[in-house]
């Protein structure tokens, strides 16, 4: 019964990696939700929004979502990536694991790391004899994994150019009334301060939205970054040391 559990635990654990990207987006994620609410409960983003006149935060927040979902979107597809080549790892290791490998190679599972290792069989038939090299394959490979993920970057970067732009805005509502301001002008200096006010209020909140953006979407794409390393990784170590000496030694006996 030990032995019978133990199996089970390694089996679990196992398969965590595959699953981990996306659980890993979620908490961070639920953890973002948490901290918004509460932010929400104490009035802090209603303030911001009321007082940001130029919107730059609203839009920095708009973008923010857009672009979680589409990190959220790109996790779940490496994680199901993940999840085939854990299936081809698993075919490909077992006692008729060369058998996979005849024909096309139909028998593995579809994805990425399946449609790669098709294309190394196909290359091993018209090459015939000699050591396969799939540099150039892996590198095909490794550009359809990170797909879209620049995207994140592209984000990141913009919401910190949104936030310093906020910034300059704010600095010019602050001090565009200095220039006619009259001393003797009481009136005019209790409005000339309210400006103020509100282009400091621009210039802070602009700032501080999208300096959170930003941390925030690298987090997220750090994470998808990761995740996909260790799709690629796998696929490297199972090719080197189950597809390609297969292949070789089908070819060359």
């Amino acid at each position: 019964m030990s032995s019978i559990g133990a199996t089970g635990t390694a089996l679990q654990l196992s398969e965590l990696p595959e699953r981990s990207a996306l659980l890993q987006w979620m908490i961070f994620t639920g953890l973002c939700v948490f901290a918004a609410v509460l932010l929400t409960h104490y009035g802090l983003v209603r303030l911001m929004i009321a007082s940001d006149r130029t919107y730059i935060s609203s839009l920095i927040v708009v973008l923010y979502v857009v672009t979680c979902g589409h990190c959220f979107w790109r996790t779940r597809a490496i994680a199901r990536e993940a999840e085939l080549a854990r299936r081809c790892r698993t075919l490909l290791s077992g006692p008729e694991g060369a058998r996979a490998l005849d024909g096309d190679a139909r028998a593995l599972p579809g994805g990425l790391v399946g449609d790669h290792i098709k294309s190394l069989v196909i290359k091993a038939r018209a090459q015939g004899r000699g050591r396969i090299d799939q540099t150039l394959l892996l590198r095909s490979l490794a550009d359809r994994l990170r797909g879209s993920n620049a995207f994140g970057s592209f984000v990141s970067d913009t919401l910190m150019k949104l936030g310093l732009l906020g910034t300059i805005v704010g600095f010019i509502i602050m001090l565009a009334p200095i220039a006619g301001l009259d001393a003797a002008d009481k009136a005019a200096m209790k409005s000339s301060m309210g400006l103020m006010s509100d282009g400091m209020a621009v210039a802070m909140y602009t700032t501080l939205a999208g300096l959170v953006g930003s941390i925030l979407v690298r987090i997220q794409y750090y994470m998808l970054d990761a995740a996909t390393q260790r799709v690629f990784s796998d696929a490297v170590t199972l090719t080197e040391t189950r597809v390609t000496p297969a292949l070789e030694r089908a070819h060359d006996g």
